[in-house]
């Protein structure tokens, strides 16, 4: 049990772990490297899914695929006692167009080199370790679906890594939701009947340009962009019909509702002037705002500074705007999601440049400190009841708003 483990045994079991991972770096790093030259978007992460599973069932670990229902999820259980039950989550999903340019690979690897080495321990910590799959954060919510499953609900505590420019324990994650809308109009020809046409263009751009007049009234931490996704057929033909998609971000989850509400009437506006009618598909899942469990990132902070990584559990300005489906976790479990640098500081998220970066030299130690930094977190965890009673405490009454689930 934990309450046995000493300063001294904490200390040997986390040497334990990282020793372990330097003998998989290399491993880890083939698996990094596999996953980045062959980039799968939501849901369709079949080879990423297999290489790691494999890896997961060569180490002799019992590995469920596909679970949840979602085929390209996975989870691993390891029981060790009656200690909290600790989660290790990777993503694996990559970008349209540009690939791997948010690092998921390196999420993959630094979780997957955690979740193994941990197994590993699990026993003499008293604790229990999940190591989670976790597909499609780019916009299709895996996490969210999962979580709807149960994945987490006897999980006491989850984490993650993120590559970023800078190793940073927080990030200013925000709520979003995708729209999809729809203009209706009516065909005519441009230039014989105009008269008879009701043109959905025209209703699409002066519902953009009232959302572009809303920008200037909404907090300066939302955020709404969008694109035009079909504008018509033909310059002669009156355009029937238009379409747009969307992004809608605010501070939290709670203060996204209205945000939507305000979007939408401005779109209504557009198709309103222009004699058209509008339809819209508040796509998929929202993604809350993320609310990092700062016993649990103090600890993380302290494991980082043995690899040099030094790192402030302080919000720092100018670190957010992003959003990503572990927010909804983080309503549901104890949580956290520090970033860890993997290019020089102001190279972009999302960005060519970024993806490069992703399979370089710095993405390699990464993997291998994000896996010992997690992995250490989580004995701290199982072996320490005064950090169990301050998660928990920190997490308070873990209410759920309404769109998390």
């Amino acid at each position: 049990m934990s309450t046995t483990l000493n300063q001294q045994k904490i200390a040997e079991i986390k040497q334990t772990v990282c020793n372990d991972i330097d003998r998989r770096a290399n491993d880890l790093v083939e698996i990094s490297q596999a996953i980045h030259a062959k980039p799968e978007t939501n849901f369709e992460e079949h080879f990423a899914h297999k290489i790691l599973t494999d890896y997961i069932a060569d180490s002799k670990i019992a590995v469920t695929r596909g679970a949840f229902d979602l085929p390209t999820a996975f989870d691993s259980a390891v029981r060790g006692g009656d200690g909290p039950t600790v989660a290790v989550l990777c993503e694996y999903d990559a970008l349209p167009g540009i690939g791997h340019a948010c690092g998921h690979n390196i999420i993959a690897t630094a979780g997957l080199g955690a979740g193994v080495a941990l197994a590993g321990v699990v026993e003499q910590c008293g604790g229990n370790l999940r190591l989670m799959g976790t597909p499609a954060e780019e916009g299709g919510g895996g996490k969210i679906e999962m979580a709807r499953k149960g994945a987490f609900n006897k999980v006491d505590a989850a984490m993650m890594i993120h590559p970023a420019d800078a190793d940073l324990a927080r990030m200013n994650a925000i709520a979003i939701q995708n729209l999809l809308v729809k203009f209706h109009g009516l065909a005519a020809h441009a230039a014989v009947s105009p008269h008879k046409g009701k043109n959905a263009l025209d209703a699409a751009v002066l519902g953009y340009m009232n959302v572009a007049a809303l920008r200037q009234h909404i907090l300066p931490t939302e955020r709404i962009h969008g694109i035009f996704t079909n504008s018509g057929e033909k310059p002669n033909i009156v355009p029937r019909e238009t379409e747009m998609d969307w992004y809608v971000r605010s501070p939290t989850i709670e203060s996204l509702q209205p945000l939507k509400q305000r979007v939408a009437q401005c779109l209504e506006a557009g198709a309103m002037a222009a004699g058209c009618t509008v339809s819209f598909e508040w796509k998929g899942n929202t993604f809350a705002d993320l609310i990092d469990n700062v016993p649990l990132l103090e600890s993380y902070i302290r494991n980082a500074q043995t690899f040099g990584r030094k790192l402030t559990s302080e919000l720092l300005p100018g670190t957010g705007g992003g959003s990503t489906d572990m927010g909804n976790i983080s309503y549901l479990v104890p949580s956290i999601h520090p970033m860890i640098q993997v290019a020089p500081g102001g190279v972009s998220l999302h960005s060519a440049a970024f993806a490069d970066y992703t399979k370089g030299k710095e993405a390699s130690q990464a993997i291998v400190d994000g896996a010992k930094i997690m992995a250490m977190t989580a004995i701290d965890m199982w072996a320490s009841e005064s950090l169990q009673r301050d998660v928990k405490a920190a997490f308070g009454a873990g209410l759920v708003p309404e769109g998390v689930l």
